[in-house]
């Protein structure tokens, strides 16, 4: 991608949000490449900490100057569907004259020269993403990857590779997603999310289709039999000439992957899987998180490294010894015979897949979830189903609404879920006050609970000010 005068547009490169989860692997990428980076954010953080070791320059706070911050003027502006018009930095570029990029706009020049691997769908693509990269580096494969998640290994959610193939997590919310071309497409599920911006479910279901129309000549789909929107997308891609491969219990044709049954084994998952014309024999696959909605997850990320070449066992290997996602089932911390984990779950869908994972886990002891919903427009859409979905929980917990770029809506509020949840009245709390959350969740819980923070905004704070609260109020900690 080039600029007007013939340059690199990615030579010097200012990111808006640059401690975001895309903008910062974005900026991960330039740096590894040479580039010059410059970026900002409203406040300071751990990513943006490592960033400005990297070689980022990078400003606290929204302002114009900030574009100022390398020797030259950017030659792009990076930006994500979360800034908003009046931005400083935006107008700026925009009254400069610099050209400004969407994070996919962005991230799709980063994969020139790349054979691509893409994951999309409602829910599972940065798992789905994160066992592909890894199970590709164990078959010793170096691939570029940009993630939404940080992988627990490495601790980095993107990565410049020299394995001549770029994975990246396709990010359907605002249909930016349709500027990749990628000649392994994955469809982990389709289900209406994102409503604030795509409008109706029809509009949503749409986006998916354009998308397979952007796979490049002589490509694939890869797409979940089991999850009825990626079923019928799969159905017209292959009436549309797009070689599919499908995977799920209910898949069967030759090449796809059959899930013929899963089990729980010492906190972790084996999925027996039939590769009908590639092996004689069903083999166990062995998937280092638990719940069977990662199983399906590391089946498809099996596929599609298969299709990239890399040899079966090498990726067999590679999902057994996945260490996750962090805020995906991820391991916090136990104090007090307590035991605490994360989620990122925000959708009904993901909320009631974790819980059910999490149940096993929880062995005898009750299963505590203290959720909080992530925009207005998602809460007052999904109310009825986030309720149903946390009924599966022993004790429940909600927070009051993290609002995110939404303003907020009369009337809607997380006690519109509690409301709403079928269990007995003393089991279901709202706690509107993120302050007092943990001190409110410490005086329900008892040895042997299992404690889940879900959630895509800030709740991810709690975990370790529970785990505190539980080790002033009882002196123990047991944390590994």
């Amino acid at each position: 991608m080039t600029t007007t005068d013939g340059g690199d547009v990615l030579a010097r490169v200012h990111l808006v949000g640059i401690g975001g989860a895309g903008m910062s692997g974005i900026a991960r990428i330039l740096l590894a490449r040479g580039g010059e980076v410059s970026g900002s954010d409203a406040h300071d953080s751990r990513t943006v900490l490592a960033l400005r070791a990297q070689g980022a320059h990078v400003g606290i706070g929204h302002r114009g100057e900030n574009l100022d911050l390398l020797d030259e003027q950017p030659t792009a502006v990076v930006v994500s569907t979360a800034i908003r018009p009046d931005n400083p930095e935006l107008v700026a570029a925009e009254e400069r004259g610099i050209t400004v990029l969407r994070r996919a706009e962005a991230l799709a020049a980063l994969m020139d020269d790349h054979r691509v691997a893409c994951v999309a769908g409602t829910h599972g693509k940065t798992s789905t993403t994160s066992m592909l990269t890894v199970a590709l580096q164990h078959c010793r494969v170096d691939p570029s990857f940009a993630i939404g998640g940080d992988l627990n290994d490495s601790g980095a959610n993107a990565h410049h590779g020299d394995g001549g193939i770029f994975v990246a997590e396709a990010d359907e919310s605002d249909g930016s997603f349709l500027v990749f071309a990628p000649s392994v497409a994955v469809v982990t599920n389709v289900e209406p999310d994102h409503l604030d911006h795509h409008g109706t479910a029809e509009a949503y279901t749409k986006v998916f289709e354009d998308f397979i129309e952007r796979i490049a000549p002589g490509g694939v789909l890869i797409a979940n039999s089991d999850d009825a929107g990626a079923a019928a997308l799969a159905d017209r891609a292959e009436n549309a000439g797009v070689r599919v491969r499908r995977y799920g219990a209910n898949a069967a044709a030759e090449g796809d992957a059959r899930m013929l049954g899963y089990r729980a084994e010492h906190g972790v998952g084996v999925v027996t899987v039939e590769l009908a014309g590639l092996v004689a024999e069903p083999v166990d696959v062995h998937v280092a998180v638990p719940g069977e909605h990662m199983a399906g997850n590391a089946v498809a990320a099996l596929l599609a490294g298969l299709e990239l070449g890399a040899s079966l066992e090498g990726l067999m290997e590679g999902l057994a010894a996945f260490g996750g996602v962090r805020r995906r089932f991820e391991f916090k911390g136990r104090a007090g015979g307590i035991t605490v984990y994360d989620d990122y779950a925000h959708h009904p869908t993901e909320v009631e897949a974790q819980l059910r994972a999490a149940r096993p886990v929880a062995g005898a002891g009750r299963l505590v979830v203290v959720f909080q919903p992530h925009l207005f427009s998602r809460t007052a859409a999904f109310a009825d189903e986030f309720a149903e979905a946390l009924g599966l929980a022993d004790e429940v917990v909600v927070l009051d609404i993290y609002g995110a770029r939404e303003d907020p809506q009369p009337g809607v509020t997380g006690k519109l879920i509690t409301e709403k949840i079928k269990l007995p009245a003393e089991q279901v709390h709202f706690e509107p006050s993120l302050t007092d959350a943990a001190p409110t969740v410490v005086g329900l819980v008892k040895p042997g609970d299992l404690v889940m923070t879900m959630g895509a905004g800030d709740v991810t704070m709690l975990g370790p000010e529970i785990l505190s609260e539980i080790e002033r109020t009882t002196g123990s900690s047991e944390e590994i």
